[in-house]
Parts: structure tokens; C-alpha cells; sequence
């Protein structure tokens, strides 16, 4: 399929875009244009590269709004993991469709996911075309038995995920430091070492992680996978609140991509990345944006991310030039798509065709006086206009085929999944 988007705001000029396939194989100015099968009318819009939520626990929005305003661990033994327990495929099925929906409605074509009933979510993301490196939950409990079942299942799941289309990436997920045994985290080192695989896991979330794996280990969180080689350019390493000056030393040596959660750790009162300190090691590049589950967020808008990733560290140090928009802004697009590999995060010849169309017209980015600053202090999802992933047209003007079913079906699993 070819698709030519006419006049449209690039990098601060008008310009045409020309997709060939899943590439955008031109950025034109003139008057010269391509035949092409479909013209989209850029007039009065913004092309911006897809966004990357680089931390998702999708099937979560069936608990939207479900159980806020408590203690981590509280929420996760009394409510959150007793639901979970009860879940089905088909039920992981419509939450993933529906954060979907609601990922594509606020401009982002990436996510990076880790839950339960891989297949559910995965053929979700088949159906709704957008991007995905997805895990399966691996927490053994430091049961033996428990642990062969895991990984008996990622292996199976590993093979089944070479028949998904190649906007699916298969990763492995285990959990964190205390839900998976030191024998289980060598198998995930050398599994993923051995067929190339991205690693998606929690770390120093918390206080109380960090004092655990003293206690157990003699040691802090990262220093533990330090002393498993566990680390390297691979993982992906998701909260981070809590980190001693030899850890972030550790992070930066072996490569590793971090990913801040500023709503969800705010909102659980868990931490925050020092983000700051982070930047001058040099690790600005190595750091992502994500929100995390709706249940501890409650949305997946990339925008709204942004502009709470700025403002929690400008607030924090003190400084209003820290994390300044052009950051928050490579948080969401160039860093993440170098974190997870993929050909895409700007728009540019050559790369992937994901790409967004922001309304200019949509009160929230007049006046444009710095296009950039608006998207990251001004925008949320309603200012976007279209969406196109992989070189096809999933949302035009707001549109998203069959968004009212998989509303109503996404309710009535929610619903019922929560009855006592």
C-alpha cells in the first residue's frame, strides 16, 4: 500500500510525505507529488513519529479505576493478584484490545508489555496493528516446579511467537529480584543471550526491594544482576527509583535501558528515577518513557507522560531547565525506539512508517509558537488526528475501525472479572 500525506507540517516546514509499504520512502517540498493509493491532507497538522510506552502491563485497563489510593503491597496482595488469578486468555484478549485502542487514540504505536496469557495479548496486538514487544509474566516463587513450568512455557511460547507478524517481538519477563529465583534469572540470561532476546523486568521499584535484597543477598538489586551477569545492552529495566551512585555506575557499563514511570511511582508513592544524575553519567540515551499498568496510572496517554516526567523533575531539583520538552519529547520516540531495536522514532527516509498527525487546529496546540513544547506541556491524546503504523492507516480523523465493540466487550469482562 502507498500512502501520500500532502502538506503537512515536518521539522518545522510543509512538506509531503511519501509511504511505500511499511517505509516512509520520501519527505518532499514542491510541487511535485506521487501517485499514491491513498492521500491524506495534511493541512493544518503535525507529523510526529509514532509513540513508544516502553512499560505496559496492557490487560490492565479492565482495572481502571479499581483500586486506587492504597499501599503497594497492599494493593497488590489484596487486590490486584487475587483478580489476576481469575483472568482467562480471552479475558487478557479484550483488556489488551482495549489498551490498544486507547494507545492508539493517544498517538503511541510501540508498547512494551509484560502479563499474563501471552496468546491473548498477542493476537490483540495482531488484530489491531500496532507494535509490541511482549512477555509473559515469569515469577517461580522460588518453587522448583514452579520454575520448570515457566520455562517450559517461554520456550513453547518462543516458538509460537515466530508465526505472530513482525511487528510482535517475543521478550522474556521475569518479574523482579524477589518473585524469581537466582537459578530461573540464569535460565532467562541465557535463553535471551543464546536467541537475542530483549529482557523486560522490574527493578528497585521500591524501599522495601532494596532492603529485601540486602537481607538476602548482601547486596542492592542491580548489584545482585551484576554478580549473575545478568545486565547487558538487552534489558530493559523498568522503574529504577532507588539507585546508589555504584549501581547507576553498573547500569551505564553494561548498557542497560531504563525505563521511568514518573505517574505510576508517583501515584503508589514508590520512588522516583534520578533522572538528573542519571543525565550526567551519560545515560540520557539509555532511558525511556513509560506509564505502566492502568491500574496504578490510570491511562496510557504518552503526552500526559511527558509533561509529568518534566515537571516532577523540574519540581524536584528545583531547576526549570531540567528534562526540558526536546527530552521528555526523545523519552517517547528516539530513545525508546533505540532501546527496543526498531527502525522508527523520527520521521525521516528510510524508516519505519509510524507515523502520527496532531490537528494544529485543536485548542490545546494554538498558538504554535514551539511545536515540541506544546506536545509535551500543552497536548493529550485528543489532538490526535491519525494514526498510521507499519505503513497502514489504523485511526483517521479519530476513527478507529470497531472501537465501539471493543469498548462494550472490555466493560463487561471488567465487570465481571471483579465480582466477588
Amino acid at each position: 500500500m502507498s500512502i501520500l500525506i500532502k502538506n503537512v507540517l515536518v521539522g518545522g516546514r510543509v512538506r509531503n510525505i511519501y509511504i511505500e509499504g511499511n517505509i516512509i520512502e520520501a519527505i518532499s517540498e514542491g510541487s511535485k507529488e506521487q501517485v499514491a493509493e491513498f492521500v491524506i491532507d495534511g493541512s493544518d497538522k503535525a507529523a510526529i513519529p509514532g509513540l513508544f510506552n516502553a512499560h505496559t502491563h496492557a490487560a490492565m485497563t479492565l482495572l481502571r479505576g479499581y483500586a486506587d489510593d492504597m499501599p503497594l503491597r497492599k494493593w497488590l496482595e489484596t487486590k490486584i493478584w487475587p483478580v489476576e488469578g481469575k483472568l482467562t486468555e480471552e479475558d487478557v484478549y479484550w483488556g489488551t484490545k482495549l489498551a490498544c485502542l486507547e494507545m492508539i487514540k493517544s498517538g503511541t504505536t510501540f508498547f512494551n508489555d509484560m502479563y499474563w496469557h501471552w496468546r491473548g495479548s498477542a493476537k490483540a496486538v495482531a488484530e489491531c496493528g500496532i507494535r509490541a514487544a511482549l512477555s509473559a509474566v515469569f515469577i517461580d516463587g522460588f518453587d522448583e516446579e514452579k520454575a520448570k513450568e515457566q520455562i517450559i512455557r517461554n520456550e513453547a511460547l518462543y516458538k509460537e511467537s515466530k508465526k505472530q507478524p513482525e511487528r510482535i517481538i517475543f521478550a522474556l519477563g521475569p518479574h523482579a529480584i524477589y518473585t524469581v529465583s537466582e537459578s530461573s534469572l540464569c535460565w532467562v540470561r541465557d535463553f535471551a543471550e543464546k536467541h537475542d532476546l530483549l529482557v523486560h523486568i522490574h527493578l528497585s521499584e521500591t524501599k522495601t526491594e532494596v532492603e529485601d535484597s540486602i537481607m538476602r543477598h548482601g547486596m542492592r538489586p542491580v548489584e545482585y544482576l551484576n554478580e549473575l551477569d545478568f545486565l547487558c545492552s538487552r534489558t530493559i529495566a523498568c522503574h529504577c527509583t532507588h539507585l546508589s551512585r555504584n549501581e547507576m555506575e553498573l547500569l551505564k557499563k553494561h548498557n542497560v535501558k531504563l525505563v521511568h514511570n514518573p505517574v505510576s511511582n508517583m501515584k503508589l508513592a514508590a520512588g522516583r528515577q534520578p533522572y538528573d544524575e542519571l543525565k550526567r553519567l551519560g545515560l540520557y540515551q539509555n532511558i525511556a518513557l513509560g506509564t505502566d499498568g492502568c491500574a496504578s496510572n490510570n491511562n496510557l496517554d504518552m503526552f500526559e507522560e511527558m509533561k509529568i516526567a518534566s515537571l516532577l523533575h523540574k519540581s524536584y531539583s528545583g531547576d526549570p531547565t531540567s528534562m526540558p520538552a526536546e527530552e521528555a519529547f526523545g523519552l517517547a520516540t528516539s530513545n525508546a525506539a533505540r532501546a527496543f531495536r526498531i527502525n522508527a522514532g523520527e520521521i525521516a527516509e528510510g524508516k519505519l512508517a509510524d507515523v502520527v498527525l496532531l490537528n494544529l487546529k485543536n485548542v490545546n496546540l494554538v498558538p504554535n509558537h514551539n511545536l515540541i513544547s506544546n506536545i509535551v506541556y500543552s497536548a493529550n491524546g485528543s489532538c490526535v488526528d491519525t494514526v498510521i503504523c507499519d505503513g497502514e492507516i489504523l485511526m483517521d480523523e479519530r476513527k478507529v475501525k470497531g472501537e465501539e465493540e471493543i469498548k462494550e466487550k472490555a466493560q463487561e469482562v471488567a465487570y465481571e472479572i471483579v465480582k466477588q
